[in-house]
């Protein structure tokens, strides 16, 4: 009965406590009936809906708790007030402390000292140091005062060896009998190093060979040099880590990153062994996981992760990773292939697999039959379609493509490799019909490859050099999904992009076609003439030039190229036939009219060429002023006869004469013209040079009236009050010409270059945030390194200024005067200059003959002398930099 009651007893005492864990169980981790169930979407609904009834009951009552957990802050405050609180009164106190008192106040350190008063100080006791004992070695037998070093230990002490007890060292009773005067301490430390010697001499020399060392001084050094020292910080880190770790791998052992994180930091600790044990550990744990037990193959040696991965892949037999990474660690190919193939035989439809089997495969037969199993077993794979259609003959392939299109309707690549495949034999006229239908086809089928993928496509065609088909893809796709008034713009903007690409014959597709829409268009036209002389050839160009005058005829610039590109083949008639075609066309086009004579004169035809030009380089002013009275009566509003007229009347000191012809020049250009602002300024300047400086400053105001927003009235207007001194209205005027200007770049080069050294950099900076590819700007810039010693940087500027804006020839000027004086350099032309700055020079030259620049301030003043009449740009390059300053 007793025994029955016990039981009872028992029973109930594990029922309350089981009820007490059920009670304090955690719910995320409940067992029981329900602990196996799967987590649904409809529970996470149900989880989410209670957190959302709860938020809504706690907004409710935050109002009263935060009431009552303010009341019960403030009740903790009275009862346990702060020290600053409970000292407040004292510390009012102190204010009517007098400066006696308060000198008064003794020293906490008195007190203490005096607290104890008779404590006597305790005894400190400092060994002797081995100076002394050492003293015998160089101040002699017994020592003394002479050396100020005691040689030997005094015997009454026992040798120096006796105990503070009265009793001897073994060492003393040793010595006592051999020499109980003196110990020598030296000898030991001798003995010392003789042993360490022996030790390492024993060590260095090999067992078989002796003096023949097993240590490699360089690789010990290197080793040395390999062991990676870490801070407390770090290992301090590295210990925090390790616990938040280790805390991560306990609490939840099948989380896979957790073993592979906490492998790695091991290895970053330098412990690898531990590092190999827990991503063993983890592959234990999780090993479904096949980062885990690729983590563990990577952190041991070749043949245990062989080991590892053969594990591996028994428990997860469909990894792509692992077999690959199984397949990487053997180095013969027939083990490779082994790994494989086995592979396969459990993932077939893996791409990566197929496509490692057909990369190790060095017979084409092989290969193909591996590809033709793998388009089986992965028929939508693009990639293995296209590798077997390569492999196959001409026929075979087309068969094979004609699958892949079945199988894959969608895939462009199909269609462009069935392009490439007949431009490859010769049938062009067949691939622009392949596009054609693979377009529509595509468009079919609801393939999203918009206009500039095709572009992109077309470009790659070229580069692997099936230049009818990347032609065949723009003729088909350049007018996909744009709107008509966008066309020329975008076709235009197209073949800028492809040609920064280097796509030459895509962006001459592109103008080809915008040149069938838009025939009439001289700028496209032109556009596509200077590409071809760019990346063309001459029979190109000439055959673009005479087609672009077909549709223009008007476009006077077409018919100038092609007879320059005559001209400078050396077809003299044809030149001429150009520019007679010309006439018929443009009869009344004073730039044909002067290219012929220009012509004429370089052919060395005199009596034929009646120009105002070749007069006034024979030095027949007389008669050149007769010409221009009759061109001008022609031709009143030709700005640049006007020009000649005054320059000529101011070379023969006819100032009267030149001021009259530049008031009524005027007056009869037209006033927004590029000649009339070059008119006001040359009127501003013979005022100038006459010594009328009130007149000149007039004619600039009055040309900024009609002109406000030109900014080389601006710059002439400043420069006019820098020579005369006034530096204060010049500043003053550049204010305001940025205001009218902000984007011009010659404005802010001149802003750059009147402020005084210190403020150049931050003038620059606000120059380039307005005007970032401004030619004048960036040769500024370049002028400031150049003066501050950075020759590098200058000529990263310089050379970004020149392609930019390659017609200004100031910008090659500078940058020519720029080598020129270099480290080992003399002046331009010299021959003085290194090999490195004479060759650097020769690039310059090079790159500005081929740019032709016609433009620039200087270079036109020096070009357009008649001193230097029929010179060429290399020799107009080195004079205008002979004439330019060093520094800014």
């Amino acid at each position: 009965m007793a025994a029955a009651q016990a039981m009872m007893e028992q029973a109930q005492k594990e029922q309350k406590s089981s009820g007490d864990d059920g009670r304090f169980q955690d719910p995320d981790t409940e067992t029981g009936l329900f602990n196996a169930l799967p987590y649904e979407a409809d529970d996470e609904e149900a989880d989410r809906i209670y957190e959302q009834v709860e938020a809504a009951m706690d907004e409710r009552r935050r109002a009263r708790r935060e009431a009552r957990e303010k009341a019960e802050l403030e009740r903790y405050r009275k009862e346990r007030p702060k020290i600053q609180q409970q000292f407040a009164d004292l510390k009012r106190g102190l204010a009517a402390v007098s400066a006696d008192e308060w000198a008064a106040l003794p020293d906490v350190g008195d007190l203490v000292r005096r607290s104890n008063p008779k404590k006597p100080a305790r005894d400190r006791h400092t060994p002797a140091p081995d100076l002394i004992t050492v003293g015998a070695r160089f101040g002699g037998g017994g020592g003394g005062a002479a050396s100020g070093f005691a040689s030997s230990i005094d015997p009454k002490l026992n040798n120096g060896l006796s105990t503070p007890f009265g009793g001897n060292t073994p060492l003393a009773s040793a010595k006592s009998s051999a020499n109980p005067a003196l110990t020598d301490l030296v000898q030991f430390g001798e003995g010392r190093n003789k042993v360490l010697g022996m030790k390492l001499d024993q060590m260095s020399d090999s067992v078989g060979d002796p003096g023949q060392s097993t240590v490699d001084p360089k690789g010990y050094l290197t080793g040395l040099n390999s062991i990676v020292t870490k801070t407390d910080a770090e290992i301090s880190d590295i210990k925090k880590a390790r616990q938040l770790l280790r805390s991560v791998i306990t609490t939840n052992p099948k989380h896979a990153p957790g073993w592979i994180a906490a492998a790695r930091l091991e290895e970053v600790a330098q412990k690898i062994v531990t590092a190999r044990e827990l991503a063993s550990k983890g592959c234990e744990e999780c090993p479904t996981s096949e980062d885990v037990w690729l983590e563990s193959a990577r952190l041991n040696t070749t043949e245990n992760a062989k080991i590892i991965l053969a594990t591996a892949v028994r428990h997860i037999p469909t990894s792509v990773k692992i077999w690959l990474r199984a397949m990487s660690l053997e180095t013969d190919v027939k083990a490779q292939k082994r790994v494989l193939r086995r592979a396969l035989e459990f993932i077939p439809n893996s791409v990566k697999i197929w496509k490692a089997a057909v990369s190790l495969e060095e017979d084409p037969e092989d290969a193909k039959i591996l590809l033709s199993r793998a388009v089986e077993c992965v028929p939508l794979s693009t990639e293995l379609w296209l590798a077997l259609a390569r492999l196959e003959t001409y026929e075979n392939a087309k068969k094979v493509l004609n699958k892949a299109r079945a199988a894959i309707p969608t895939a462009h690549e199909i269609w462009i490799t069935a392009a490439k495949l007949e431009e490859q034999q010769g049938n062009t006229n067949r691939v622009d019909i392949l596009i054609k239908n693979a377009v529509s086809a595509l468009a079919a089928k609801g393939s999203t490859l918009d206009r500039d993928s095709w572009i992109k496509e077309a470009e790659a065609c070229e580069k692997e050099e099936f230049i009818a088909t990347a032609q065949a893809i723009i003729k088909a796709t350049i007018a996909i999904d744009i709107d008509p008034e966008d066309r020329e713009s975008t076709w235009l903007e197209d073949a800028e992009s492809s040609i920064s690409h280097n796509a030459i014959a895509t962006a001459r597709a592109i103008y080809a076609y915008a040149l069938q829409e838009f025939p009439q268009e001289d700028s496209i036209w032109r556009k596509a003439a200077f590409l071809e002389k760019s990346h063309g050839t001459k029979e190109s160009l000439q055959e673009i030039l005479q087609r672009s005058v077909k549709y223009c005829p008007q476009a006077e610039v077409l018919w100038l190229m092609g007879a320059k590109e005559k001209w400078l083949g050396g077809d003299i008639a044809g030149a001429k036939g150009i520019l007679e075609s010309a006439f018929e066309a443009n009869p009344n086009s004073e730039q044909i009219w002067l290219a012929a004579i220009k012509l004429e004169v370089e052919t060395g035809e005199y009596g034929r060429a009646q120009s105002v030009l070749l007069e006034r380089q024979l030095g027949n002013l007389d008669r050149a002023l007769e010409l221009l009275k009759e061109a001008l009566a022609k031709f009143p509003g030709f700005g640049k006869l006007w020009m000649i007229k005054a320059q000529i009347e101011e070379s023969m000191q006819n100032i009267a004469g030149a001021r009259e012809t530049l008031a009524k020049a005027v007056k009869a250009v037209p006033k927004t013209s590029t000649a009339a602002i070059t008119l006001w300024i040359m009127a501003s300047r013979l005022e100038e040079k006459a010594g009328f400086l009130t007149k000149s400053r007039a004619l600039l105001e009055k040309a900024r009236l009609l002109n406000p927003k030109e900014p080389d009235l601006w710059c002439e207007a400043i420069r006019v009050e820098s020579r005369a001194g006034n530096q204060s209205i010049a500043q003053g005027l550049i204010s305001k010409s940025l205001q009218e200007c902000p984007a011009s770049g010659l404005l802010w080069s001149e802003a750059i270059l009147t402020e005084s050294r210190p403020q150049r950099k931050a003038r620059s900076k606000d120059a380039l945030m307005k005007c970032e590819n401004d030619p004048h700007v960036l040769v500024t810039v370049a002028r400031l390194f150049w003066a501050e010693r950075k020759p590098e940087k200058a000529r990263n500027w310089f050379a970004r200024a020149c392609k930019v804006n390659p017609d200004l020839g100031d910008s090659w000027a500078w940058w020519l005067k720029f080598e020129s004086v270099q480290e080992g350099g003399g002046g331009a032309g010299t021959g003085t200059t290194n090999a490195g700055v004479e060759k650097a020079m020769q690039d310059i030259v090079k790159k500005c003959v081929a740019a032709e620049p016609r433009h620039g301030e200087k270079w036109q003043a020096c070009a357009k002398d008649l001193k230097n009449t029929g010179k060429s740009v290399e020799e107009i390059l080195k004079l205008v930099a002979s004439t330019l300053p060093v520094t800014v």
